[in-house]
């Protein structure tokens, strides 16, 4: 606690960023009334895999954070999955090996053991959103994203119990919410939509939400970046993790 403020560093991707198409779920934090002695401090960076994260640790540990709420994985999974996205972030986020598995696990398990030795934080590992909509698809790139976001969800929980954080289940309580209603698939990955959306929210004004609608989402403004709907999954888990 510092001059009786408290501080929640959150570190991830594009959906801890929240800016563009994915749903501001710190800044929801933020503007509740019971978080009014916290000062959150967003270290979320767009395209970033859990290598990057571990990268850009030493300006969370600056910080002295209270607690640290880390969300990386998903685009590892879309690296592992798509050679598309993977040749892209190879360059533009200066990967030195091909993405594994293995790779992500060891990423994980040293930012957890950091944060752990290095800061007197509790921290919390969440698991990850599924990437599209369809639990059950028969497409052969969603049911592999489905493989490997419960794959690297798992992975996710195994190290949090290893290394004596928190694990937040948003993997499992996303999928709960899914399965009730699926909705698309997404059956390949395409930059252009992304973009498409980009230009949709920032030119145009318009919402995640609204951007979500318009393509058919349900939790999701384009099958990966969250709208409000999946965002506040994600912000009720953290909600509970800053209050414990």
């Amino acid at each position: 606690m510092k001059n009786g403020t408290s501080v929640v560093a959150c570190l991830g991707s594009s959906t801890t960023a929240g800016k563009g198409q994915a749903f501001d779920w710190i800044g929801e934090l933020a503007r509740r009334p019971r978080n009014d002695g916290i000062r959150f401090l967003n270290f979320g960076v767009g395209g970033d895999l859990a290598y990057n994260g571990l990268q850009r640790l030493p300006n969370v540990l600056v910080c002295h954070p209270d607690k640290v709420v880390v969300l990386l994985g998903g685009n590892d999974v879309l690296a592992l999955v798509s050679r598309k996205v993977r040749r892209v972030f190879a360059v533009f986020k200066r990967l030195p090996r091909e993405q594994t598995p293995e790779w992500f696990r060891e990423n994980m398990r040293d930012v957890a053991y950091r944060l752990k030795n290095e800061t007197s934080a509790g921290v919390a590992l969440c698991s990850l959103p599924p990437i599209g909509e369809d639990p059950s698809s028969s497409d052969s790139f969603q049911r592999e994203l489905n493989e490997r976001v419960a794959e690297y969800s798992a992975t996710i929980k195994a190290v949090a119990q290893e290394e004596g954080a928190v694990y937040v289940p948003f993997y499992e309580r996303m999928r709960e919410q899914i399965a009730t209603d699926p909705g698309p698939a997404l059956t390949s990955f395409r930059f252009f939509p992304f973009y498409r959306d980009a230009f949709r929210v920032l030119v145009l004004r318009k919402s995640p939400d609204e951007v979500g609608q318009i393509n058919g989402w349900r939790f999701h403004t384009d099958g990966v970046h969250l709208n409000s709907r999946g965002g506040m999954i994600l912000a009720e888990l953290v909600q509970g993790f800053i209050d414990s």
